[in-house]
């Protein structure tokens, strides 16, 4: 059985934490149990490697999303989303990759799961049993439904019929979306469970339900028409139009970190960064930012700040910072990649139109930025903590504390920490975007070979 996970959304209900580029799902916010801040995909994907599922593991996410999976847990089997256009399309494209790309056959079995529950490891040894589930039940999907702890109106529920006593599954009557609570306590009563979506296919039905809806079954040529693909969620365009769907009913840890108030129950600590928290209740409180912060006399809060805003906000309220924000869409002032990263330190646009973006840029020791140029900007890079290697065109020079880097517009450039290294980056340009990138080689050791051979 192949697995994937789903790893979509911006997370805004997170905010300021969480944008464009850096999800709820990267937040390293967790505790993994040895002092360490891990995030929710670093804790799903060292409980896939414990339950022997990672090997056959793809994650499926949109470009921008690449380099801080790749930051946080190494090189994995990927499956890029031209553009954000909810889980019906993403499932759509990643089955047909497996199908063309691995050649896996028409006969093999899928699960797809989301990338950022809190669950133990029950969860996993289900999702491993939903093969069988399929097999036996003969059903078009099986899906894994939570049973309930509360008749809450923020999920959707999933109507079952009565089972046979000798099986773990059952077969699905109908679906309800995010109910009332008064209807969600008669589901409950009922023995309906909640929709957690997880689902469990043969990748020939997904392939011949794309035909018969008009769709190409064509990795490639999926690839090519997807923002063409409905923008809707599998739920709707597939889960609800199947004739037969069983479930496997799951009662272990299962939580939906999606707002602060749920997330902050998971803290191991009520303080994070620089600052102190006094005479307060129930809050917590972490700081991003280079200066102190404190929090005295709050009850049941939570305190952000970050370089992308700062909330305060009594945590039964934080659900709906989401429509707040939304007009908030600039550029990210923090983002995780591959090599480490960066925050913004500073933006200026001139009256002749001339931007400029000043950068305080860390990469990780063994880490380097990949051989790339710029065609609408210019960089002056200050080297302020650490030694390293610097390519220009074909040229490879040392860097260290105090050497100040000119890059053209135009040049070719790379540059590889051999320790932890900083440096302050000024762009100047005429559009600053992070669009405006030309690579030729990602890893060290090919942009070495790359310009021994060029020179």
């Amino acid at each position: 059985m192949k697995l994937i996970l789903l790893s979509g959304g911006s997370g805004k209900r997170l905010w300021p934490m969480s944008n464009d580029s850096r999800s709820k799902q990267f937040l390293r916010v967790l505790d993994d149990g040895h002092g360490n801040m891990v995030s929710m995909l670093q804790r799903v994907w060292s409980q896939l490697e414990h339950n022997g599922l990672q090997s056959n593991t793809y994650i499926c996410a949109s470009k921008a999303q690449r380099e801080i999976i790749e930051s946080q847990i190494g090189i994995c089997p990927f499956i890029e989303e031209p553009a954000r256009r909810d889980t019906f399309p993403a499932i759509a494209l990643a089955v047909t990759y497996l199908a063309d790309v691995d050649q896996c056959a028409d006969d093999e079995v899928v699960a797809v799961v989301p990338i950022d529950p809190m669950v133990d490891d029950s969860y996993f040894e289900s999702i491993g049993r939903l093969e069988n589930v399929l097999l036996q039940s003969q059903s078009d999907l099986a899906l894994m439904g939570v049973r309930p702890n509360e008749a809450s109106d923020k999920f959707g529920y999933v109507r079952v019929r009565e089972g046979e006593i000798d099986r773990d599954w059952l077969e699905v009557d109908s679906f309800i979306e995010k109910p009332h609570k008064e209807i969600a306590e008669q589901l409950i009563a009922g023995g309906a469970l909640w929709n957690c979506g997880v689902f469990c296919f043969r990748i020939g039905y997904i392939k011949q339900f794309l035909i018969t809806q008009g769709y190409s079954a064509s990795y490639h040529d999926l690839l090519q028409q997807f923002e063409s693909l409905p923008k809707n969620s599998f739920d709707y365009e597939v889960v609800e139009n199947a004739e037969r769907i069983s479930i496997l009913p799951y009662a272990g840890q299962w939580k939906d970190l999606g707002s602060w108030e749920t997330l902050s129950t998971e803290f191991a600590s009520d303080f994070v960064g620089l600052g102190n928290i006094e005479g307060c209740e129930e809050t917590h409180v972490i700081n991003e930012l280079g200066i102190p912060l404190v929090a005295m006399g709050l009850r049941n809060s939570i305190v952000v700040a970050t370089p992308d805003g700062i909330l305060v906000s009594a945590k039964k309220d934080s659900g709906g910072i989401k429509s707040i924000v939304n007009e908030y869409g600039d550029r990210p002032m923090f983002e995780e990649r591959r090599w480490g990263t960066y925050r913004v330190l500073d933006y200026q646009k001139s009256v002749d139109g001339i931007e400029v973006l000043t950068k305080f840029v860390q990469i990780s020791a063994g880490r380097n930025i990949s051989y790339q140029k710029h065609l609408l900007r210019s960089e002056v890079w200050t080297i302020v903590e650490g030694h390293g290697e610097i390519v220009l065109d074909t040229r490879i020079m040392p860097v260290q504390a105090g050497d100040v880097v000119r890059i053209h517009t135009g040049q070719w450039h790379a540059i590889c920490a051999n320790d932890n290294l900083s440096f302050i980056e000024v762009q100047r340009g005429t559009e600053l975007i992070e669009e405006d990138i030309i690579r030729r080689c990602l890893t060290w050791s090919e942009i070495v070979s790359l310009c021994q051979v060029l020179a």
